[in-house]
């Protein structure tokens, strides 16, 4: 059994159910799990040094699009909304390969643990001539690499432009393809044990590019092998458009007929729900991943949050698809979150502390795990520390708890462990060799991009 001490800690912010601070205390994560919190001295096989450090549990990403990472800032996109945005883009999307796959990986999961995230849920959808096995195992080979906790999807198209959809037809499949890929994805990677480091959900990619029968037909798939569905819903007015002028209800009620709510469903973005459908969310279970940045720059609109609290339907924070945010920073999403709701909600926003909680807690609850999202004995030892010391944190340490949304954190942590492993040290990445991967990444990016 290795062991880890996080010793002499200034502050330890748990976010568990008594959101309790401990001061000048010790972790001790054995095998993995937090075995220890209190203030006796304990002795591991590794110590970290937390003195004048604030611990705090990783944050959970809960949608991401990981292979965009090689496809943003373009200027092209740049004044574009969603269905405009997708268009264009799917033309380079389209020339994926397996070598784009694990190095945009490397870059987006990278940034991730090196600002404090240590679970990534990715929702990867386009495979170009159907390659699925092998853009799937350039994902998993990179969290493994880095030794970040990854949630792939089997993520699916089957309607073209040809059949009124947007991707173009290189990049869909039939849904008889798509559900034996999906079988076999989960049977080859979906560990559903206590403290998994991979996992698998079923995801078709949205009402404007998966048919009904894809999505019924996932949905039975996924409650057979007993994995978690997710798709794209309610981000703009035109998909909801689309949906009412195709199926005649609006996009929650299409999913509900299809079986797609219940608290093995979560949704990305969930901006123009109205009271009667957040009720029915609250009803079911049915979760919310909420990608502020994304749905400011598409302009797509803003979440009603405060609303989603109150009714108690699950919420996680997400950085979305790189193309959409460029960047894979939950740290900088987080403070986004806490400004962008007090601007438009004033009282009535969550606090910096309260969307701490949703990164940690309430993304936990989204992805349907209960053994991440808090420091406490059981847990998996998953967090991230960050020196008090710091020019930017003079005098806006009074409250640890709320620090990360009303302030923010700029740059790197300065330690992230992920199941009891150091991952970044100093800020730097331990698993890999970061001026090599970047020069790599450049490399093939260029080409890439120079190549459409």
């Amino acid at each position: 059994m290795s062991s880890l001490l996080i010793k002499n800690a200034s502050a330890i912010v748990t976010c568990d159910k008594n959101d309790a601070v401990l001061e000048d205390s010790h972790i001790l994560i054995e095998d993995g799990v937090i075995t220890y919190m209190g203030c006796e001295p304990k002795s591991a096989d590794e110590t970290i040094d937390a003195a004048g450090c604030i611990v705090y549990p990783g944050l959970i990403n809960t949608h991401h699009h990981l292979y965009q990472t090689f496809s943003r800032n373009l200027p092209q996109v740049q004044n574009m909304e969603l269905f405009d945005w997708l268009t264009t883009l799917y033309e380079i999307w389209k020339n994926l390969d397996g070598d784009i796959i694990y190095q945009s990986s490397i870059t987006g999961m990278g940034e991730l643990l090196k600002t404090g995230c240590t679970t990534c849920f990715d929702h990867h959808y386009v495979f170009p001539g159907g390659n699925s096995g092998t853009l799937l195992e350039s994902q998993f080979a990179a969290a493994r690499e880095l030794g970040i906790r990854f949630y792939a999807s089997r993520g699916s198209m089957d309607l073209s432009k040809k059949d009124g959809g947007l991707p173009p037809d290189s990049v869909v499949q039939t849904v008889d393809e798509i559900l034996k890929d999906s079988r076999n994805a989960v049977e080859t990677y979906h560990d559903p044990a206590p403290f998994s480091m991979e996992m698998v959900a079923l995801a078709p990619c949205s009402p404007f590019s998966a048919s009904e029968d894809l999505y019924r037909q996932s949905a039975i798939l996924a409650r057979e092998l007993g994995v978690r569905l997710h798709t794209h819903l309610c981000e703009t007015i035109d998909e909801e458009n689309y949906v009412l002028g195709k199926y005649g209800k609006r996009p929650l009620s299409y999913m509900a007929d299809m079986n797609w709510v219940g608290d093995d469903v979560w949704y990305a973005h969930g901006i123009h729900f109205n009271d009667e459908e957040l009720a029915l969310l609250a009803k079911t279970g049915t979760g919310v991943a909420h990608c502020p940045i994304s749905n400011m720059k598409l302009s797509s609109g803003i979440c009603r949050i405060p609303d989603m609290l109150k009714l108690g339907v699950p919420v996680g924070l997400a950085v979305d698809g790189s193309a959409s945010n460029d960047g894979s920073n939950l740290l900088e999403e987080l403070r986004t979150a806490f400004l962008l709701h007090r601007l438009h909600s004033s009282k009535l926003a969550p606090s910096g502390y309260d969307v701490l909680k949703i990164a940690t807690n309430g993304s936990a609850k989204v992805l349907g795990r209960e053994d991440i999202g808090s420091l406490e004995t059981g847990k998996a030892g998953d967090l991230f520390l960050i020196r008090r010391n710091r020019l930017e944190l003079v005098g806006a340490d009074l409250d640890v708890k709320s620090m990360l949304g009303t302030v923010g954190i700029k740059g790197a942590v300065d330690c992230t462990v992920v199941n009891g492993r150091i991952v970044v040290k100093n800020g730097e990445l331990v698993g890999i060799d970061e001026e090599k991967e970047i020069r790599i990444g450049r490399k093939l990016v260029n080409a890439y991009l120079n190549g459409i």
